[in-house]
């Protein structure tokens, strides 16, 4: 999910220079290079293998990845108490899947932006095939908050947030380490840290643990939705 520091590089969809969105320390590692567009068979690839997508200015999409990578253990959430009150006073509606291209679109509203509309085809071509999913946060029928990102196997992989009130994107969060606890999930990926991860609980691990915990988590049967 968004973060704070520079990615590191691991190659190219079509020869783009870096990125120069602030996301987490981040380093080359190439899966495929020139001419290829992002599509979803090669998002799920991306995602085996431990890499996101992020574009440049210009729209062109690198893949990336992180070290260390930040995590949201499912038993270490961290809920303040002015997020229980909104919680318990039930401020915010949380649906699943009810608005997801209005998600992505939202998340992608910001002066910089890493979410090209190529990114967001490829998401909305893995969210028709049961791979993308977002939860949102609605307040008197109002779209007022919301994150999406990728399951595979016991692995959910959060890509972006966003908010439009207080507290809605947290109560998002709230509800999917609910749902993913619910499902059996072992794996909360949320890429590279942030101040407002942090404070939420995710750490960061080293990659190659990241990627040993992955390997496990793809081999498990799980069901989102």
């Amino acid at each position: 999910m968004a973060g704070g520091r520079l990615p590191r590089r691991a190659g190219t969809l079509r020869g783009a220079q870096p990125a120069r969105r602030a996301r987490g320390k981040a380093h080359p590692s190439h899966l495929r290079e020139g001419g290829v567009r992002l599509t979803p068979e090669l998002l799920v690839e991306c995602y085996r293998r431990g890499l996101f997508p992020m574009a440049d200015r210009d729209g062109r999409v690198g893949l990336y990845r992180a070290d260390p990578r930040a995590v949201l253990e499912l038993d270490a959430l961290h809920v303040s108490k002015s997020l229980r009150r909104v919680l318990r006073r039930g401020v915010y509606e949380v649906r699943i899947d009810h608005a997801f291209e209005a998600v992505i679109r939202a998340c992608a509203e910001r002066e910089e932006t890493w979410i090209s509309e190529e990114i967001i085809q490829a998401f909305l071509g893995l969210h028709a095939r049961g791979l993308a999913h977002s939860v949102e946060a609605y307040r008197q029928g109002r779209l007022t908050g919301g994150l999406y990102g990728v399951t595979l196997g016991g692995a959910f992989f959060g890509e972006s947030m966003f908010s439009r009130a207080p507290d809605a994107s947290k109560v998002c969060l709230v509800r999917l380490v609910e749902r993913l606890r619910e499902r059996g999930y072992v794996l909360l990926d949320c890429q590279v840290q942030s101040d407002h991860l942090a404070r939420m609980g995710a750490v960061e691990i080293p990659e190659a643990e990241f990627m040993r915990r992955l390997s496990v988590a793809l081999r498990l049967p799980r069901s989102f939705a």
